[in-house]
């Protein structure tokens, strides 16, 4: 099997399969992240006021940290800093350098939404994103593929030689196994009374597990103890103790977990 071509020709122009991608996955969480803040009778201004400078900053964010935890490979090519469309853009980044315009844009133009609530309200469209973003991104890439091996399911990726094992796919699954629990704990935490912000940490907590692993198993060389283990492990025991606080506040916090409207009453308001 050939591997996935990673850009088009049109003329002199060179389309990127991966921006080409990335671009629908950000249509996508764009779109998603609407339709749930109106689910929940929630305005969206802030997020039409902000969502490209988001993206922006979710990138830089991501290509930032990346090439802090590769310093030495980027001071030995210091131009490929800038070759984006090859891959290397760090996920804890991306969440990083968005995260920080979404609360800019959140106070300045809806200060009456509490950051917990719209994290709990996102949380769900973040990892449904991410899980569309590994098809559509990572395994459109150069050399996006992980250890490799030669095992049924490997697969042959530009810039790498021999089959290699598809993490992109691998990735994708767990992330969706991963968005159908926390939908389900989205439904369940109102019941039990928890404080907002328990969606979003337990999201967060759970994701980072996957993410130990996917680097532990198929990505780290070495394959134990690189930036991508190390962070996993720090947000997982943060996201732990995080929920114990929530569960310890649980039934005295005013600010619950959102029970949902029906969507054609929360749409006729948005």
């Amino acid at each position: 099997m050939r591997p996935i071509p990673i850009d088009f020709h049109i003329g002199p122009l060179v389309l990127h399969t991966y921006g080409f991608g990335l671009g629908i996955t950000f249509w996508f969480a764009y779109w998603y992240l609407s339709r749930r803040f109106h689910h929940y009778g929630l305005s969206t201004k802030w997020l039409e006021k902000s969502f490209i400078w988001i993206i922006v900053m979710a990138v830089v964010g991501a290509r930032i940290v990346h090439c802090v935890a590769n310093i030495s490979y980027y001071l030995a090519h210091p131009i490929l800093v800038f070759a984006v469309w090859q891959g290397g853009l760090s996920s804890y980044g991306g969440i990083a350098g968005g995260l920080i315009v979404a609360l800019y844009a959140l106070h300045k133009y809806n200060p009456e939404i509490s950051f917990r609530t719209a994290a709990d309200v996102t949380a769900p469209v973040l990892l449904a994103a991410w899980a569309m973003g590994r098809l559509l991104g990572p395994q459109l890439m150069f050399a996006g593929g992980g250890h490799p091996t030669t095992a049924w399911y490997g697969m042959k990726y530009a810039g790498e030689v021999g089959y290699r094992i598809p993490v992109p796919i691998f990735q994708s699954i767990e992330t969706v196994v991963t968005y159908l629990i926390v939908l389900e704990l989205s439904r369940v935490y109102p019941k039990w009374k928890m404080p907002a912000l328990s969606v979003a940490v337990s999201a967060y907590g759970i994701w980072s597990i996957g993410r130990f692993f996917d680097e532990y198993l198929w990505l780290a060389v070495p394959r134990v103890w690189d930036a991508v283990e190390v962070f996993a492990l720090i947000s997982l025991a943060a996201s732990i103790v995080i929920m114990v606080l929530l569960v310890r506040r649980r039934g005295k916090d005013d600010n619950l977990v959102t029970l949902p409207k029906p969507l054609e009453v929360a749409d006729s308001h948005g």
